[in-house]
């Protein structure tokens, strides 16, 4: 199996270095590295243009700032128009350990072994600096998680991932598009890969590892809501109202009230800014992007 490993930067170019470090000290090697360059205006096109690449890399900037998800829905595509078969992405703040790679292969592996095809996706454990869970990073079981355990199997079932170390199949994304690059920023990882698992399930491989070097090991959480962040959660609820929809899914939006009534009962969150989270959910009922499927290059 051919891999491509896919990373999207904005503004973090020391991090981007460790990122792309990580991906070359690889166990088992990355076939290519495709770095997709967010428009960032600090040092990452100088410092991609200077750096001495030990595994073949290529590098797009993009002309404006597209967010994480129109970074990785133009990375999939290059990868899948080259005729990688898997894509392994990750934002430029994870730092694969060396065996990531190769674990998530051999649970890739062992499901075909089981099903006779790949699954839709493989999602590794994600740490913080730490080496505790990182709380925005744990994958979505399946009702029947342990089902392929039961005859012996490392893996869990799961119907949802984040972007952060998720190796993504070329069955799937040919059948179910990429991501939504309109989404730009939250929730964008979860939709794509719940749109996935409807196609074949997802799976979560314990035993590959990466650090999310995150300043804060914490989740989403709506009484975090401030002034400078609130565009962020705006974008989130949007989305994820949207994907309700798309998805064809009520839970989802059921889920998503629950959450912030619960997190904003007795927070400090100002009326103002609840309004604006109210709005962002009112356009999410209409929002609803044209899906786009992936094209092979010849």
């Amino acid at each position: 199996m051919r891999v491509a490993a896919v990373v999207v930067t904005y503004n973090r170019a020391d991090l981007l270095e460790k990122t792309l470090a990580g991906l070359e000290a690889q166990d088992r090697p990355v076939d290519r590295i495709i770095v997709v360059d967010n428009a960032s205006t600090d040092r990452t096109p100088q410092m991609l243009a200077e750096r001495e690449a030990a595994v073949p890399t290529t590098v797009t900037r993009l002309k404006k700032n597209t967010g994480g998800a129109g970074g990785f829905a133009h990375g999939i595509q290059a990868a899948f128009g080259a005729g990688y078969d898997a894509y392994w992405i990750m934002d430029d703040d994870t730092v694969p350990r060396p065996g990531a790679l190769a674990e998530l292969l051999t649970g890739v592996d062992s499901f075909a072994e089981r099903h006779g095809h790949v699954p839709s996706f493989a999602c590794s454990m994600v740490l913080w600096t730490d080496g505790e869970l990182c709380e925005m990073n744990t994958p979505d079981t399946t009702w029947d998680w342990p089902r392929d355990m039961a005859h012996g199997k490392g893996y869990q079932l799961v119907k949802s991932c984040s972007f952060v170390s998720c190796l993504i199949t070329a069955d799937a994304v040919r059948e179910c598009g990429l991501p939504y690059r309109e989404y730009f920023i939250w929730y964008d990882d979860a939709e794509y890969t719940m749109r996935l698992s409807k196609f074949r399930p997802g799976i979560f491989v314990a035993d590959s590892k990466v650090d999310h070097l995150l300043g804060e090991n914490r989740g989403v959480n709506f009484g975090d809501v401030t002034d400078a962040n609130v565009w962020k959660f705006e974008y989130g609820v949007r989305n994820q109202i949207s994907a309700a929809f798309s998805l064809r899914s009520p839970t989802i939006a059921v889920q998503l009230a629950e959450n912030m009534l619960k997190q904003l009962h007795g927070s400090g969150v100002s009326p103002k800014l609840r309004l604006r989270l109210l709005k962002a959910g009112l356009k999410g009922l209409v929002f609803h992007p044209k899906k786009r499927f992936a094209r092979t290059v010849r």
